[in-house]
């Protein structure tokens, strides 16, 4: 009776929209980067960074942004396998630890994921050989000359999103 009672609340509270995320919808955008040099030699003329924001940036009196931070996925992953229940729905949510009212939350494609370019775009094996400092340099411009977010109170990630950390 007491596991049933348990299963009917949980269905109650996913279908009355409790439990489910209480956040803003994340923001997508694309950043391009012109004639992007890879550090093992190879260059792009436009390197495409897709992104996600979860709240909106603020600044202080001298124009710092002082409530961005900076979320990385792993290596199978993108920025939009961060937007699910068991990680967004825990974190962007009234009262959570990066709560979007407060946050600023950025969560970026590396390059060769998601919506980011990458070799099946059509360069395929001509594609710049690219590793992690390819990636975190790419990431750094998207905030800096993307988003001009010039102060990150926060960098984070997963597997190597945390490497990149």
């Amino acid at each position: 009776m007491r596991a049933r009672l348990s299963f009917l609340l949980a269905g109650l509270l996913l279908t009355t929209g409790r439990g489910v995320a209480d956040y803003p919808a994340p923001v997508e955008g694309d950043f391009v980067l012109k004639d992007f040099a890879f550090h093992a030699g190879g260059k792009l003329p436009e390197l495409r960074l897709h992104y996600r924001t979860v709240g909106a940036p603020r600044r202080d009196a001298g124009g710092k942004v002082t409530n961005a931070v900076l979320i990385m996925h792993g290596t199978t992953g993108s920025g939009g396998g961060l937007i699910r229940p068991e990680f967004a729905g825990e974190l962007f949510g009234p009262g959570q630890p990066l709560d979007a009212a407060k946050y600023f939350s950025v969560l970026p494609d590396g390059i060769g994921h998601g919506n980011s370019s990458k070799p099946s775009d059509g360069l395929h094996a001509r594609f710049p050989h690219y590793g992690y400092r390819d990636m975190v340099e790419a990431q750094y411009r998207l905030l800096t000359e993307g988003l001009d977010v010039n102060h990150a109170r926060l960098i984070m990630g997963t597997s190597m999103g945390g490497m990149h950390t």
